[in-house]
């Protein structure tokens, strides 16, 4: 065994190193520190182990895997990074270092009672079976479950007559609806949601979500109003999503869904339709997040008052803010979940909904199960989706399976289904296929190819930049004209895999603006200039602002001087209204006319083209390609660096891999990892 981990102080040393060479956040190399502080006697491999687990959560793992990190140590840790510059100094790589040390050995090392521990006591480290977590996120993970498990077991008790009732409601909120191959998954959905107080509706784009939940909502609010037993009330229903940009789409995309209801032959329809909230709020702001803490005022204590929480872009949802929604809960309330179980998980700790989400391709529904949701749904659910041994948590969970965006001819719906399924060979036979909502692009040496794109993509955006309002103009003038220009910016997406290198992100926005001004498109190319388009890095809680909120640099009149202009950065609000917010309270912003895939989960753009690098890469997944593709509304391109095929086949093998296991449900009310 390697010096480094037979002595606490060249453990110490080592973990420094790391740091130096930028493998390790700072915080990795002090949280072992206080450790060896704090138990000076503690075993060198413990305090590797809490520094690695430290790392795992930098990298959206909710915990260590130590069996993984002992078949292969690179490809758990991924150290060093794959854009690594080379060190400083020279050090030795964790995979050089670990190799050798068993399963054995890390479990041995594991023993300190009072730095690990398990369900009982306050050790900061919580070892179970072969994982190790940080106790705070050892917690979340046990509160999620047990929320989820309080509500999946509250199933509604139903005589003859309310089934009769429920069913008759179905039948009229989707009586208008074009076919679809049975069974409709809709339907089911709203049943399954019917069945417990939690709920997972699932489904790539187009599946209709959004419409479903919408329904749903109608269907629960005509129970609740039309209650014959004396206790009819409104229900208090609150929608929310992770971002800024996702509430703002689903907050349009619910508004359209509730005017388009069907409601005229059910009793008291209108007061339903107006039942329905439209207005969608950030996870945060419903909250009631504290500025720069991890508090929220809605907690165990002061829950949220509500009966129903709908919860979009759950993929984006990472398990400490999970855990701080269900805590927040009433015991009695409904959480319903939407989102893409296939897309990329959160960059935060916890793939939360894809873990959740993990059988839902099967259905895996208990007979009895079936009964009930044929009988509210009047479906008939495949035998295939019919499990015996099915668990609780599968009763929640359903997933959309007809695309209503793109049918069968669809160039961009096969290309994902391609994907998803891993088919490289099926992937590249789409993508020639001439499809007119594909595009394949080889890049050429100097990156023309490239540039017309760019050029093509971009110039309506700016277009519209140039068309300001004359100074004199009232301000709601202005306001249209900056929702205008966000509207037609999200006609066109270039996306990156990848930060560094010739293809990533970084250098590609300093090249996009340079020749968006050569092109006289922008007036500067650095700095605050118009038409400059910006994605917040960190959560404002005083502007109101999140991570991943885009905004654009647009010239605005002083008030006091309508002849004179100062930039100011427009966002578009979740209830549709625009915020001028001056740049200078903006320190965390990037230029996104490239951005990565990760930052544009919760977006959809009329064009979406991804870029993909000329190496293989770790982060290069297919889920990452999945969630690139499926960004785009109406085209598609993926560009590729010449020669570099291998590359997307490469990505279609790989899967996005979790250190972490979100919670599961068993049958029996355990639970399983």
């Amino acid at each position: 065994m390697n010096e480094a981990l037979r002595s606490r102080e060249a453990c110490l040393r080592q973990l420094e190193s790391w740091v130096a060479a930028g493998w390790l956040r700072e915080l990795d190399a002090v949280f072992p520190a206080f450790l060896a502080r704090e138990v000076p006697e503690a075993d060198p491999l413990l305090l590797m182990a809490a520094a690695l687990a430290s790392h795992q959560l930098g990298r959206g793992h909710v915990c260590l895997d130590l069996a993984g990190l002992v078949r292969d140590p690179a490809e758990t840790l991924a150290i060093p990074p794959e854009e690594a510059t080379p060190p400083p100094v020279p050090t030795i790589e964790p995979a050089a270092l670990l190799r050798g040390v068993g399963l054995a050995d890390w479990q041995g090392a594991l023993t300190h009672a009072s730095l690990v521990g398990g369900a009982q006591g306050t050790s900061p480290l919580v070892l179970e079976g072969t994982r190790l977590y940080l106790r705070r996120f050892w917690e979340h993970e046990q509160s999620v479950r047990a929320g989820i498990q309080q509500r999946l077991a509250r199933t509604e008790a139903w005589s003859d007559d309310a089934l009769e009732r429920a069913r008759a409601v179905i039948e009229e909120l989707f009586r208008s609806d074009q076919e679809v191959p049975p069974p409709n998954w809709q339907k089911l959905a709203c049943a399954v949601a019917l069945r417990s107080h939690f709920a997972i509706v699932t489904g790539g784009p187009g599946t209709g979500k959004t419409t479903t939940v919408v329904r749903l909502l109608a269907l629960l609010q005509h129970l609740a109003l039309s209650a014959s037993d004396g206790s009819a009330r409104r229900l208090r229903i609150r929608l929310a999503a992770p971002t800024g940009k996702a509430a703002a789409r689903l907050n349009a995309s619910i508004s359209g869904a509730i005017d388009k209801l069907h409601l005229g032959r059910l009793e008291g329809g209108e007061a339903v339709r107006q039942a329905i909230p439209r207005e969608v709020s950030t996870v945060h702001r419903l909250l009631g997040s504290f500025g720069g803490t991890r508090r929220f005022r809605h907690d165990a204590t002061n829950p949220l008052p509500l009966d129903v929480l709908v919860l979009d872009e759950a993929s984006m949802v990472d398990l400490e803010t999970m855990a701080a929604v269900i805590a927040a809960l009433p015991a009695r309330a409904r959480l319903v979940l939407l989102g893409d179980k296939d897309q990329l998980a959160s960059v935060e700790a916890g793939n939360v909904l894809g873990e959740l989400c993990s059988r839902a391709d099967g259905g895996h529904y208990l007979p009895r199960t079936r009964d009930r949701l044929e009988a509210l749904s009047g479906e008939r659910i495949p035998a295939d989706f019919v499990d015996a041994r099915g668990e609780a948590l599968d009763q929640g969970v359903v997933k959309l399976r007809h695309s209503f965006r793109f049918g069968a001819a669809s160039g961009i719906g096969q290309l994902a289904q391609a994907v998803n399924a891993g088919d490289a060979s099926r992937a590249h036979e789409i993508l020639h296929a001439g499809h007119g909502d594909l595009a394949w692009m080889e890049l050429d040496p100097r990156d023309a190819a490239l540039r017309r794109l760019v050029l093509e993509g971009h110039r309506p955006y700016l277009e519209w930049v140039a068309r300001r309002p004359p100074p004199d103009a009232p301000r709601e003038l202005f306001d249209t004209w900056a929702r205008s220009v966000l509207q037609a910016y999200a006609g066109f997406q270039l996306l990156c895999a990848v930060r560094r290198g010739p293809h990533g992100v970084e250098g590609l926005n300093e090249r996009i603006a340079a020749l968006l001004h050569a092109e006289k498109l922008t007036p500067a190319a650095s700095g605050w200039y118009a038409g400059r388009p910006v994605m917040v890095t960190r959560n404002d809680y005083a502007l109101g602002l999140m991570n991943g909120d885009v905004g654009i640099a647009l010239p605005l009149p002083v008030p006091e001087d309508p002849q004179r202009f100062l930039v100011r950065v427009a966002f578009e609000g979740s209830d549709g209204e625009i915020r001028w917010v001056l740049p200078s309270r903006l320190p965390a912003v990037e230029t996104v006319f490239a951005m990565t895939v990760h930052k544009s989960q919760g977006s959809e753009f009329g064009h979406a083209a991804l870029l993909l690098p000329q190496e293989a890469s770790r982060v290069l997944t297919r889920e990452l390609v999945y969630t690139g593709i499926t960004r785009a509304r109406d085209r598609f391109t993926l560009a590729l660096p010449a020669g570099a095929r291998p590359v997307l086949d490469l990505a279609l093998q790989r899967r996005t891999r979790q250190g972490g296991v979100a919670p599961q449900v068993a049958p029996a009310g355990g639970v399983r990892p």
